[in-house]
């Protein structure tokens, strides 16, 4: 068997006329070398090269040798670059599931970006805030809040930190007063999202390390998470949402954060695939950009 290195040091010692010239260029010693040499003449069965202590020349099997060994190796060469550059090529078709107010809101600019940067790559969005069964769902990966309650589900942390926040609008606190602890929730208008065939209706906080757990009520209720963002943006109630959700309306003042010193729910960010068989390059590089994006968002003043 010809190896590729050996090849390497044939071709180097035919350039430079010195076989201890190639060999410092690769970074060997003199006997590695000359190894090398004697090997690759051993395993084609002709004299490659003749030397002596001073000079060193291509034979008549080595000129001719010489062509097809260059050959050989470029061919190998031009083969792990394409290798390389199929893997930063991303092609194909990726099928996405993410929430309606994050997807539509946060990531769609960013997987606009992320397209444009893969031209091969082929994009289909589902939007919605019911959970996709990935399992019988044409769906690739999903996004979602929330660690997964099914354990054979890979889950990739995209936001881990990230949690939800209560408020309001500044029009309603104006017309309906600030809160001064959880129970008060239970006066007021309280914005509820349906989660499949529940209805998120029992708010938890954590204050000087006590639990508090109020049901809340009240006349506005929906299955998707912008309908209840914009209701709280238009002073219909309070509203229990992700930070990540409501970000650009709490730096625009649109919303009001409330109960700034109680530890509100966790809501992590996830990237879910039903295997690690579908960790393909495409969704590998779909995560680093996400988490590339929701680190500079989160990092804004």
């Amino acid at each position: 068997m010809i190896r590729l290195d050996d090849l390497q040091v044939f071709i180097r010692a035919a350039d430079l006329g010195s076989l201890s010239a190639a060999a410092r260029q690769l970074d060997l010693s003199p006997a590695v070398a000359s190894a090398a040499l004697k090997r690759l003449e051993a395993e084609i069965g002709a004299q490659l090269l003749a030397r002596s202590t001073r000079s060193l020349r291509l034979t008549l099997a080595g000129e001719r040798y010489l062509v097809h060994a260059r050959a050989a190796l470029d061919a190998v060469q031009a083969g792990s670059l394409a290798l390389a550059q199929d893997r930063q090529a991303l092609a194909g078709s990726l099928s996405l599931s993410m929430p309606s107010d994050l997807g539509r809101n946060v990531l769609r600019p960013w997987l606009d970006d992320f397209l444009a940067r893969h031209p091969g790559l082929s994009l289909q969005l589902r939007v919605s805030d019911r959970v996709a069964d990935l399992y019988r769902q044409p769906v690739d990966v999903a996004v979602r809040y929330g660690v997964p309650d099914d354990s054979s589900l890979v889950a990739l942390p995209l936001a881990p930190d990230n949690r939800r926040v209560l408020c309001a609008s500044p029009d309603y606190l104006a017309r309906h007063g600030a809160l001064r602890a959880p129970q008060d929730l239970r006066g007021h208008q309280c914005l509820r999202l349906v989660l499949g065939e529940a209805v998120h209706e029992r708010w938890s906080f954590e204050r000087d390390g006590e639990r508090q757990t109020v049901a809340v009520g009240g006349r506005w209720m929906s299955d998707d998470g912008e309908i209840v963002r914009r209701w709280a943006a238009a002073g219909r109630g309070i509203a229990y949402k992700s930070r990540l959700d409501v970000l650009a309306d709490l730096r625009s003042g649109a919303l009001q954060a409330l109960l700034p010193d109680c530890l509100t729910e966790p809501a992590p960010l996830y990237l879910v695939t039903p295997h690690r068989l579908m960790l393909s390059p495409a969704v590998v590089a779909l995560r680093e950009h996400l988490q590339t994006c929701l680190a500079g968002y989160l990092a804004e003043p």
